[in-house]
């Protein structure tokens, strides 16, 4: 097995890092940056741009952009673009393949295996929606995990001695928290709770929506309709944002954002820290009630925490600091970096299940033990939910339970699975059903179905049901309606190497445009150097041969049939650096 990855696929930004030696390393992009906007953009010309390419044309391109789309993993959401349809599966993978070329550039390897992190709360068809987007992408998903949990195994390796930690994960787009206890060699999951509809995005929101209001009152005009004017007051209030996480006040600028009768509008105002506070309390406020519910559910006391880790950019804001270390009563840790932490755990968690780690080494004898976020339970008579497997079962876990037929004579059952913490079906999230058939003919009541749920390492899950008179079994691995068929995902498959091929061969052109560039700039100063030395054939000979790698580079083939064009480009290249080395001799 080659290197294993691993992989924070975020809302706002993704990291991905790689255990080298004993110790995970964060991996820069190719821009070199250790983080990836997670923005995908598909242009008017066929191309898809991914991270900071995509984030950087967002304002002249709104409607062709994707931003945060983590929001909508496991719903049945399809984003149409140029005649074809895409789920956020397919959108994801874009990210993906993304940080996947950026780890085998870093490397010089081919990657194929990775872990994955997702939101502690994140459903299981959000989680079966973020593994087949790695598969899309060309990823063996070697393993699911809890952001939290990924951050607390970073922040166990040096600190194993005994002690319970709170993990606070406010992220780009979710919230979670995990109380996790670290002991001998043992990492494990007591509790988690969270919000999936929660994060630095509602935040940028309630700024942006402010910023468009003050507009409105000062020049009277609506910019909440005109989506490249809000794509730029979003940019605007992200940068406030983060501004004011070191700053008491700050300068909204916003030059030529509208037009109105007397001509363009440049919009200025003053932001302060306490107007941020302002607009954002009942945020910060509601990050709080999972904080308590995982305390709770774990039997947890406050003062029995040692440490609070911070996780996710959004934990960088002071007011929500201050809230913590107010709940809390003691002051968050700031030992891990929070948009780096929980790839770096991801990685580790990667390198035990590549057999990547020395053998006794601290990383090598941690035991990770994960917990299951939702209950998970099945209809009966009433519409009641029968719950089988309680929230914050610790992974991977089986449970077994015998059920009867309601009716006499009944010859098969249906068998609905929900997740949720509500006592009826209609309250909680259908995730699955099928039907036993085949049941022994009896009075109701007389029929033994043994029921069974099994949940994976990844929190996948998995149900049986057996007619223990009969022998009749019927089992399922849970696959939301909205997530994709096997069909589809192997055509996505299919898309995506198409897309890597194209990628790579416009990748190539570019790179082939740039060098050819940068040699007609050196033969236009030879020409210079040389003008005294050189004889008007000499002259001439050289100009021709700029001249006609000028044309190449403007014709619009070269944008259509990219392999044609590189082969043609480099052969120009050849003939203008073998006449420029000719003339180099001759002087």
């Amino acid at each position: 097995m080659g290197k294993v990855i691993g992989i924070d696929l975020g809302t706002t930004n993704s990291c991905v890092a790689v255990l080298e030696g004993d110790s995970a390393t964060v991996i820069a992009n190719r821009e070199g940056y250790r983080t990836t906007p997670s923005v995908v953009a598909f242009l008017k010309d066929g191309k898809v741009e991914t991270g900071a390419a995509a984030k950087r044309q967002g304002a002249l391109n709104p409607d062709r952009t994707v931003f945060s789309i983590k929001r909508k993993m496991g719903t049945d959401f399809r984003l149409k673009m140029g005649g074809r349809s895409y789920s956020p599966q397919e959108i994801s993978a874009f990210i993906l393949r993304k940080l996947k070329k950026d780890a085998e550039e870093f490397l010089g390897e081919s990657v194929t295996d990775a872990v994955i992190t997702v939101p502690a709360y994140f459903s299981d068809s959000q989680r079966q929606a973020t593994k087949d987007a790695g598969r899309i992408a060309g990823l063996n998903v070697l393993r699911i995990i809890n952001e939290p949990t990924a951050a607390a195994l970073a922040y166990g390796l040096d600190n194993a001695e005994p002690q319970k930690i709170l993990v606070y994960d406010l992220g780009g787009g979710t919230f979670d928290v995990s109380l996790i206890e670290i002991g001998e060699g043992v990492i494990e999951v007591l509790a988690t709770s969270g919000d999936n509809n929660l994060g630095g995005d509602d935040f940028d929101e309630r700024v942006a929506d402010y910023i468009a209001e003050n507009i409105k009152k000062q020049y009277g005009t609506n910019l909440k309709k005109d989506a490249v004017a809000m794509h730029r007051i979003r940019e605007e209030a992200e940068r406030v944002k983060k501004e004011l996480s070191s700053a008491m006040s700050t300068n909204v600028n916003l030059p030529f954002i509208t037009k109105t009768k007397d001509g363009p509008v440049s919009f200025e105002m003053m932001f302060t820290r306490n107007d941020f506070d302002r607009l954002t309390k009942d945020l910060v406020d509601k990050t709080i009630i999972p904080v308590e519910n995982a305390l709770h559910d774990a039997g947890v006391r406050k003062e029995e925490i040692s440490k609070v880790i911070l996780v996710g950019g959004s934990t960088r804001i002071p007011s929500v600091q201050d809230k913590i270390r107010s709940v809390m009563g003691k002051e968050p840790s700031r030992s891990l970096n929070p948009d780096e932490c929980v790839a770096l755990g991801a990685a580790v968690q990667g390198g035990k299940l590549g057999g990547m780690l020395y053998p006794g080494s601290p990383a090598d004898q941690i035991v990770l033990m994960d917990v299951t976020p939702l209950s998970l339970s099945i209809e009966t008579v009433g519409g009641i939910s029968t719950v089988l497997i309680e929230r914050n079962t610790t992974i991977p876990t089986r449970h077994s339970r015998i059920f009867t037929t309601a009716m006499n004579f009944q010859p098969a059952v249906d068998v609905r699975v929900f997740q949720g913490e509500r006592r009826f079906t209609k309250d909680n999230k259908l995730i699955g059903n099928f039907r036993l058939s085949g049941i022994k003919r009896a009075p109701a009541g007389v029929p033994q179905i043994e029921v069974t749920f099994d949940i994976d390492a990844n929190g996948i899950v998995n149900v049986s049901a057996k007619d223990l008179g009969t022998g009749n079994e019927q089992s399922i691995t849970i696959t939301a309606s909205n997530n994709l068929s096997e069909e589809e995902i192997q055509k996505a498959i299919w898309k995506a190497r198409v897309f890597e091929e194209e990628d790579g061969d416009k990748y190539n052109l570019t790179d082939e445009k740039r060098k050819a560039e940068s040699l007609i700039k050196k033969a236009e100063a030879m020409l210079i150097e040389h003008k005294d030395d050189w004889d008007k054939d000499k002259k001439k000979e050289v100009k021709d041969e700029i001249g006609r790698m000028k044309r190449k580079l403007v014709k619009r083939r070269f944008f259509k049939k990219s392999e044609e064009a590189v082969g043609d480009m480099r052969s120009s290249q050849q003939s203008l650096q073998a006449l420029l080395e000719r003339r180099e001799k001759e002087c």
